[in-house]
């Protein structure tokens, strides 16, 4: 058994999944046994060819293992074809548009190792410009996406800590951005792993709920740090922003019930009926909101088998 298994996922972005690589090899300490695990989500065949040019070059004590999906199955289901080679007691999944700021992977480790409540942490995230990003989040909920994070914090700083804060001690929020999630195994699979229902967005907010009920939480490890090139892997679009919110109703459904997801799903419809008159380009996103935002609009299922040829 490993001490951790690192689970990383290209699509069609080969470039910051060697830099990732590279910047996790240089500053992973050689004492800690890692098991790199590199999915390739159905990438174009000139992406994954170069992605296994350089893997089939790396010498290093670490087992790497590249394995490839002929079709393009989301974060989720992506990172789930990676546990299934995973044999680490932690493991981490990150994001193929991130580099490593110091020995994070020890940093985690060390905590995770001493606090037992703990279900998942994560490092503090920076973005290219070296300006902080959120790394603890507070939970999609009705008061979130109707009243915004900050009142949420100033109305009870206790429950929903501040996101942007830079912290110099580890910080408990209610769940870790999906950029960089560090797992005991056993609570990760405890819980059942990712939920491949859901193709982008949200998948951290999914498991840490699951996380909380069985007492385990979510934390910020400051003394641990990263630079994530945020959506470089993810165009913004009309499409993607269907996507979050299909994810977003989806989850609040699963976890508070359908009051919950009719309330949210008018206040989205109201919001974005009056989006589409001032931007018609939001018009097929008040009809997918129009037809609850159903599963079956996912991405998911617009996905097409690629044959694998090589």
């Amino acid at each position: 058994m490993y001490d951790i298994s690192v689970i990383i996922i290209n699509y069609n972005s080969e470039e910051y999944t060697i830099n990732c690589i590279k910047s996790l090899i240089k500053h992973t300490s050689p004492q800690l046994s890692c098991q790199y695990i590199v999915v390739d989500n159905g990438s174009e065949k000139e992406s994954y060819q170069t992605l296994k040019k350089y893997i089939d070059t790396i010498d290093i004590d670490a087992a790497i293992e590249l394995t490839r999906s002929n079709i393009n199955t989301g974060f989720g289901s992506g990172n789930m074809i990676g546990v299934q080679k995973a044999t680490g007691k932690y493991l981490a999944f990150i994001n193929n548009d991130t580099i490593l700021e110091s020995d994070c992977l020890s940093s985690l480790k060390n905590f995770m190792d001493t606090n037992t409540n703990a279900g998942v942490c994560g490092p503090q995230a920076f973005n290219e410009d070296k300006k902080i990003l959120p790394t603890i989040d507070h939970f999609a909920s009705l008061g979130r996406e109707i009243l915004g994070r900050k009142f949420l914090e100033k109305l009870n700083s206790k429950k929903y800590p501040k996101r942007k804060r830079l912290y110099t001690e580890p910080q408990q929020g209610q769940f870790v951005a999906g950029s960089f999630m560090f797992f005991r195994a056993n609570d990760f699979n405890l819980v059942g792993g990712f939920d491949t229902n859901i193709f982008l967005y949200y998948e951290e907010t999914d498991i840490c709920k699951r996380l909380s009920k069985i007492n385990k939480s979510a934390f910020l490890v400051p003394d641990a740090t990263f630079i994530h090139y945020h959506g470089a892997s993810t165009e913004k679009s009309v499409k993607i922003k269907i996507e979050l919110k299909i994810s977003l109703l989806y989850v609040i459904k699963k976890h508070y019930g359908m009051l919950s997801f009719y309330v949210l799903l008018t206040y989205l419809q109201i919001r974005y009926f009056f989006s589409s008159i001032i931007k018609p380009k939001y018009w097929p996103l008040f009809y997918t909101l129009l037809l609850q935002a159903p599963l079956t609009r996912s991405l998911k299922h617009k996905q097409q088998i690629k044959p694998i040829d090589i």
